[in-house]
């Protein structure tokens, strides 16, 4: 299987995120659906950060296992720098834009509710992006290795697995009733789907532990800061049993389609 086949493939496999952004254009669901639409978004986001974490923690832990001090403190550092950079940048973008608009006349808490779910949108697409970059690098790394059979199957698993992945995205805008032109549906999911095509170009020539820890850590601190804002949207559903159910619906469907993944011995 030729380079660019296998980046086709890669590309694919990213751009299924598409499947689950048509969520986005439901039409005022009820309060009930609303709230578990927002729950079960966060469900798939907290199965994400367990996932994201765990990939990127395998190589220092191996290293420590190996006595290979050096490197797992290299890498150690990675990992907290970037999760730092990737959760805090977003806190402090927050207050940045918070100050302006309060300074423009705005609501102090950085705008209306529209506008504010439209970022939270975008924030989820970045760090499922940078997520799916490293699974892109995955995808090369095994096919430049010669493992052309591992590089199809975990292009089937992450393919399976961005698919939720894209409702992930869209589902908080659902959840209250926000309902994104099809345009910006198809920008949130270029941000979040394309870097698997980024990730699999690149991977098929470089590979590299630690930039693979510090692209899914990134994510990771992206992906916390999120699932914090969606959970202070839950808590005023006050549907405490129903978001819940919710979260526990969406968690079992990371790791149900992750499951391909791990069959593929990823």
């Amino acid at each position: 299987m030729s380079t660019t086949e296998i980046t086709l493939l890669g590309a694919v496999a990213g751009f299924t995120i598409y499947l689950g952004l048509p969520v986005g254009r439901l039409k005022a669901p009820l309060p009930r659906t609303r709230a578990l639409l927002n729950a079960v978004a966060i469900g798939i986001l907290v199965f994400l950060l367990w996932d994201v974490l765990t990939h990127a923690w395998d190589p220092i832990d191996s290293a420590l296992g190996d006595h290979h001090y050096a490197s797992a403190t290299g890498n150690g550092l990675v990992f907290f720098g970037c999760f730092g950079v990737g959760l805090m940048g977003l806190v402090y973008f927050d207050r940045l834009m918070a100050r302006k608009a309060t300074a423009a006349g705005g609501p102090a808490d950085g705008g209306s509710t529209r506008s504010r779910f439209d970022m939270l949108a975008l924030m989820i697409a970045v760090g499922i992006g940078l997520h799916n970059f490293a699974e892109g690098l995955a995808i090369g790394n095994s096919a430049a290795s010669g493992q052309l059979q591992l590089a199809v199957l975990l292009i089937i698993g992450f393919g399976l697995h961005n698919a939720t992945e894209g409702f992930g995205i869209v589902a908080p805008l659902a959840a209250e009733g926000t309902r994104p032109s099809w345009g910006r549906l198809g920008v949130l999911g270029l941000i979040g789907g394309g870097p698997t095509f980024l990730g699999t170009l690149v991977g098929q020539s470089v590979v590299n532990d630690t930039l693979s820890i510090g692209f899914l850590t990134l994510a990771a601190g992206s992906i916390l800061y999120v699932v914090i804002e969606l959970l202070a949207v839950a808590r005023k559903a006050a549907m405490k049993e129903l978001v819940t159910w919710g979260i526990l619906g969406g968690v079992i469907a990371g790791f149900v389609t992750d499951a391909v993944v791990t069959a593929a011995g990823a």
